[in-house]
């Protein structure tokens, strides 16, 4: 059994993490959040350690370190706010842990270099969720891909609108420099799952760049893909009521729909599982996405040519 600690505990996210820690059989044993809303500890454990100030975990973190094997961390799960990501990976390296991080990893890639740099000197290692990797039907698709004959190309097209109220711009998430922006935070995980199945990036353009949107096309080694993510609820092609279904998710590939819309519910359980048997997805895995996004968030638009989004046409 293994010793697990979590960042940003109180966030979205969190409660997966919360049940894949239980579901591999291992014990939550500290956490942290700057709001003390974390009643959902309870349906886990009444015996947690939490903390609101994050000096003082990483103290008692510290001193779990220096005390018996049986007590210290072996695992720190980062949940926390897209820019504190690559701060509390490197707290958990410096007291001795292992790191589970959501993802984005980091929201620039040069942050990738130093993380890579500390992993050595700690001889620890920082693994991400990238749990698309995992779904049945996608491994089974890239399977499928790679028995194909070389240099064949696809028409893929992307489109991801994920609804959000009015409280999503004043939060840390309508910030580019604390979420990366709508490449980054709601479009990382689609990134990597197309240079996953189809190669790396040769070329790429953003066509549409709003703060509640975007849209543009990248050419992989085996794809042309034309993409579209938005957090506006007037882009989903149904109306949408309030506790009912807002996400609208497709990826078709040369105009056949890829269907995973099932199969989603124990995902992080099984990025754990691979974490806990040493084949987790690591630094390098995640860097061209990182990369990607980074220079999709930088980079001016042009103006939408007939290869754009059928939602731009």
């Amino acid at each position: 059994m293994k010793n697990f600690a979590v960042t940003g505990v109180g966030g979205y996210i969190a409660p997966r993490h919360l049940r894949a820690i239980r579901d591999t059989g291992n014990r939550l044993v500290a956490a942290v959040d700057p709001k003390d809303s974390v009643g959902v500890l309870d349906q886990f454990s009444f015996d947690v350690r939490f903390f609101t100030e994050v000096e003082r975990f990483d103290r008692h973190l510290e001193k779990l370190r220096r005390g018996a094997e049986g007590d210290r961390v072996h695992y720190l799960t980062v949940c926390s706010p897209n820019y504190l990501h690559d701060a509390h990976c490197r707290l958990g390296l410096r007291v001795g842990a292992d790191v589970i991080c959501e993802k984005p990893l980091v929201i620039n890639p040069w942050n990738l270099d130093l993380l890579r740099e500390l992993e050595a000197e700690t001889g620890r290692r920082i693994y991400t969720v990238l749990q698309l990797r995992t779904h049945a039907k996608l491994i089974a698709l890239r399977e499928r891909l790679r028995a194909e004959r070389p240099g064949k190309a696809h028409d893929v097209v992307l489109t991801y609108v994920t609804a959000r109220g009015a409280w999503y711009d004043v939060s840390w998430k309508g910030s580019i420099e604390k979420s990366g922006g709508i490449p980054t935070n709601i479009g990382i995980h689609f990134f990597d799952l197309l240079v996953w199945l189809f190669g790396d990036v040769e070329s790429h353009e953003v066509h549409l760049k709003q703060p509640r949107r975007m849209a543009g096309t990248i050419a992989l080694e085996r794809a042309r893909v034309r993409w579209f993510l938005s957090v506006d609820a007037r882009d989903l092609p149904f109306v949408p009521e309030p506790g009912g279904r807002a996400t609208f998710r497709s990826i078709t590939v040369d105009g056949e729909e890829v269907e995973f819309s099932e199969g989603f519910t124990d995902l992080h359980t099984v990025v754990y599982r691979e974490v806990l048997a040493g084949r987790g997805f690591g630094l390098d895995d995640v860097r061209p996405s990182i990369d990607l996004a980074h220079r999709m968030r930088t980079q001016e638009p042009v103006a939408p040519g007939p290869d754009a989004h059928p939602r731009l046409r």
